[in-house]
């Protein structure tokens, strides 16, 4: 029983929010039908990103750290709808939260799954400030126009499901 008390307060404590993002003054949560808050980081293969030049491509933001199980669980179902789609102008980035992982942890994990896409580094937790990280993994569809159509907080997402909302995303006509 103390073992599993210990084991709830390291995840609390592990998983939590940076302590900026708990602040009353912070931004609203980002929500369906509004932009996506922009960002610009440096990703694992040393490129930067920046989220609004991808502005005319559905994108999928996946908040992730290597130690969270549901985030191992659905990599691989990111990864193959990914593949399946990026001909079409699909993109994910799987942002990890490095403020609460390590570099390291990152590189092993997209090695261990041989991921395809881009992982930006959110080495200073500003990113899951600005969408108000509650949980690992979230999960934002975002449409051709910069907006949030979807939002799925927890995990693992099946590939249906992704699929599902990624061709949602691909019918759409930029608005």
């Amino acid at each position: 029983m103390i073992g599993v008390i210990v084991l709830g307060i390291a995840w609390i404590l592990a998983s939590r929010i940076p302590a900026p993002v708990a602040d009353a003054s912070a931004p609203s949560s980002p929500q369906v039908g509004f932009a996506a808050p922009d960002f610009t980081l440096d990703t694992l293969d040393g490129g930067t990103i920046t989220l609004f030049e991808l502005r005319g491509q559905p994108v999928l933001i996946n908040l992730w750290a290597s130690w969270c199980p549901p985030c191992r669980a659905e990599m691989p179902a990111l990864d193959e709808v990914y593949r399946k789609y990026r001909d079409e102008g699909f993109v994910v980035l799987a942002v990890n939260t490095t403020y609460q992982d390590s570099i390291d942890g990152a590189r092993d994990f997209a090695r261990a799954y041989d991921l395809s896409f881009p992982i930006p580094l959110d080495r200073d937790g500003a990113v899951s400030q600005r969408y108000r990280l509650q949980a690992l993994p979230t999960s934002y569809f975002v449409g051709r126009d910069g907006v949030i159509r979807d939002i799925v907080i927890g995990g693992p997402m099946s590939e249906a499901l992704i699929a599902s909302k990624v061709e949602g995303l691909l019918a759409e006509e930029d608005r």
